[in-house]
């Protein structure tokens, strides 16, 4: 049996369980299982699922995207770049990095994307946000980070900053934190929506729940609004064709 999974924390928001066992079932694949593995120290566990002959590939989320990366013997050289990883491939012992979350974000968040939308304030700065700065310099959109320090560095801010002046030429707003994410649906970033209007596009890498506080807060002042379900289906379809040998050119593995 070939063993697929998951690894993070926490991971009750997660769909790729589901995804991958409905894919498995409906491709009528019965050599495979995926399944979520919670891990809470990586230094003690990671060396266990090392062991294991018969994991063949892993998804990794929150908040291990860029922690990982010292865990692994051969990186993509998106990964080398951006420094984080969600999807391994493992092969004869050797645990190969790749970031498919370029390619879901960049497919997803293009659909929607109009002229007037030039720059982008990118919420938060762990691993996910890398991803999303990748693409943005690629489409040759600015941006900026904001997250919750005190501090203002070149190219990050925190949200006291984030003025009506910002608001209206930062036209895009993407989040990449978890707040809001299941189960904590309460939550949300803290920028002033009062300022949003329809020439902004809000773009939530979360997917559970479908509609976040973030999204409907910017909808209700007529801002253009996506999830994450998008990417998350194209990384993860990318992911598959990684493991099973059919590495597309954006994610080619070099050493």
């Amino acid at each position: 049996m070939k063993l697929y999974g998951l690894i993070g924390n926490p991971l009750t928001h997660s769909f790729s369980q589901k995804y991958f066992t409905e894919k498995f079932s409906a491709e009528n694949i019965n050599d495979c299982v995926y399944q979520n593995f919670e891990i809470k120290d990586l230094q003690k566990e990671i060396p266990i699922l090392k062991n294991n002959a018969e994991l063949y590939g892993l998804n990794v989320t929150i908040p291990y995207k860029s922690e990982i990366i010292s865990f692994l013997d051969i990186l993509s050289e998106v990964c080398k770049e951006i420094n984080a990883c969600n999807c391994i491939k493992i092969n004869n012992g050797k645990w190969k990095g790749f970031n498919t979350d370029v390619i879901g974000f960049e497919k997803s968040f293009t659909q929607l994307l109009q002229p007037h939308h030039t720059k982008a304030l990118i919420l938060g700065t762990g691993g996910s946000s890398k991803a999303v700065a990748y693409v943005l310099k690629k489409l040759n959109i600015d941006f900026l980070f904001v997250n919750r320090n005190k501090n203002i560095s070149d190219g990050i801010i925190n949200y006291e900053s984030v003025t009506t002046e910002i608001i209206k030429e930062y036209t895009i707003v993407i989040n990449t934190t978890p707040l809001g994410q299941f189960p904590n649906g309460g939550a949300y970033p803290k920028i002033p929506y009062e300022y949003v209007s329809d020439k902004n596009y809000f773009f939530d890498l979360i997917y559970n729940p479908f509609k976040t506080l973030f999204l409907s807060k910017a909808e209700a002042m007529g801002a253009v609004i996506k999830n994450g379900k998008d990417m998350l289906a194209i990384q993860a379809e990318e992911s598959w064709k990684i493991w099973t040998h059919k590495e597309s050119d954006t994610s080619s593995c070099t050493l």
